[in-house]
């Protein structure tokens, strides 16, 4: 198979799954790593064997851009479209999540989390004062007292 011969099926099998902007976004990145990859010196055949059958290579764009899990990768015989590369430099795959305040349910977790922590907080600070409250009160008493007398005195 040449390069042509695979961005053709690549275009094919996404057309009419995917809107024409994410056909061409996907064709021109694949022409693009080729040519970088052939640009390392690597064969035309080695770098489409690397990529795989473009029919699943399509499957998975189509899976991945209509909402469902990115890490969908349709498998072809022992070689899935995501092959990282052999230098362990050039490329590193993270996978990262971020938490958003979105949704109500998640705003609804964010006010009972932070009511929570004040509660947690005031209860402590209550707890602390209720506990020392028997010692402290009459300490403060002897000490007013003492300081009475001492004026007394002079």
């Amino acid at each position: 198979m040449t390069r042509a011969e695979f961005l053709e099926q690549l275009r094919s099998a996404l057309q009419g799954n995917v809107q024409e902007h994410v056909v061409q976004e996907n064709v021109a990145y694949y022409n693009q790593y080729i040519s970088e990859e052939l640009q390392k010196g690597k064969t035309e055949e080695e770098v489409l064997q690397m990529l795989g059958d473009p029919w699943i290579l399509a499957k998975t764009i189509i899976a991945a851009s209509d909402g469902t899990d990115e890490e969908i990768v349709y498998e072809s015989g022992h070689k899935s479209y995501y092959s990282e590369p052999e230098q362990e430099d050039s490329y590193v795959r993270q996978n990262v999540h971020v938490f958003g305040i979105d949704t109500w349910w998640k705003k609804l977790l964010l006010i009972l989390f932070i009511v929570m922590i004040v509660v947690l907080v005031v209860a402590i600070i209550s707890g602390i004062v209720s506990f020392l409250a028997p010692v402290l009160i009459p300490l403060l008493i002897v000490m007013i007292i003492i300081r009475l007398i001492g004026r007394l005195r002079s």
